[in-house]
């Protein structure tokens, strides 16, 4: 069956009002692109560009919307992206028109950062676990969104793409897909407190681990947002005070 209505605001992101009826356009997306490539150096990963971009591909493939189309939100209001700094982390909020469509914490470390995988006080994907597991967020009942974010810090730490049956990003997994069935929560301190005796191996944590791990948190996430003192943000900040080491 042919696709007979656009992908919208509203089908996306958590928005609201006259932008949650809007198609997402192709030049509503590039905008976007172009908005995120000039603040954070790249498109962010799973962020708001790359679902704007995926989604006006659709609309233009089904012939719902034209190339060069723009919605009156982002012609007449734009898009933007604006920075608060936190904990030595950027914490980084993208809206179109006034309407927030993601937030994500990004660690504050420079894009051509010297490697500090050989740094034996660097802290480690293990550890940043861990720090997840002891914050606020620990009390968080596992869902999805921390399932994915842990099972790709499991697959930075080990080097591989395969996830290891019955360890970490599997019981993050299991936990995700119970918590839905059940009333008793698997919380994410009961899945992380251990997290470096569950992993067989383990790497100091880079940027490039904790924009792997953001994206897969927000891809997870209905409203994009990664969670305060969650394992996004625990990994950005072990980014942050690791390459603060090598200044």
């Amino acid at each position: 069956m042919s696709q007979e209505q656009p992908i919208k605001y509203g089908d996306v992101f958590n928005v609201s009002g006259e932008l949650a009826s809007k198609p997402i356009m192709p030049r509503d997306a590039a905008l976007m692109q172009a908005t995120e490539n000039q603040a954070l150096g790249q498109t962010q990963k799973g962020g708001p560009a790359a679902v704007m971009q995926s989604a006006a591909t659709v609309n233009t493939t089904a012939g719902l919307v034209g190339r060069d189309d723009i919605s009156e939100v982002a012609r007449d209001q734009g898009v933007s992206i604006s920075e608060t700094k936190a904990g030595g982390n950027r914490i980084i909020t993208e809206s179109v028109g006034n309407q927030v469509v993601g937030q994500f914490v990004e660690p504050d470390v420079p894009m051509n950062a010297p490697a500090i995988a050989l740094d034996p006080n660097a802290i480690t994907i293990g550890e940043a676990l861990e720090a997840s597991a002891v914050t606020r967020a620990g009390n968080k009942p596992v869902d999805q969104s921390d399932a994915a974010a842990i099972q790709a810090a499991e697959m930075r730490a080990t080097g591989n793409n395969e996830l290891e049956p019955g360890g970490l990003g599997a019981t993050a997994q299991s936990a995700a897909t119970r918590n839905t069935r059940t009333l008793q929560k698997t919380t994410l301190s009961d899945v992380l407190s251990d997290a470096r005796e569950k992993l067989p191996a383990d790497k100091a944590v880079t940027r490039e681990d904790a924009e792997g791990v953001i994206g897969a948190e927000l891809r997870n996430k209905l409203d994009m947002r990664t969670t305060p003192g969650g394992v996004a943000a625990s990994v950005a900040a072990a980014a942050t005070l690791n390459q603060n080491k090598l200044a």
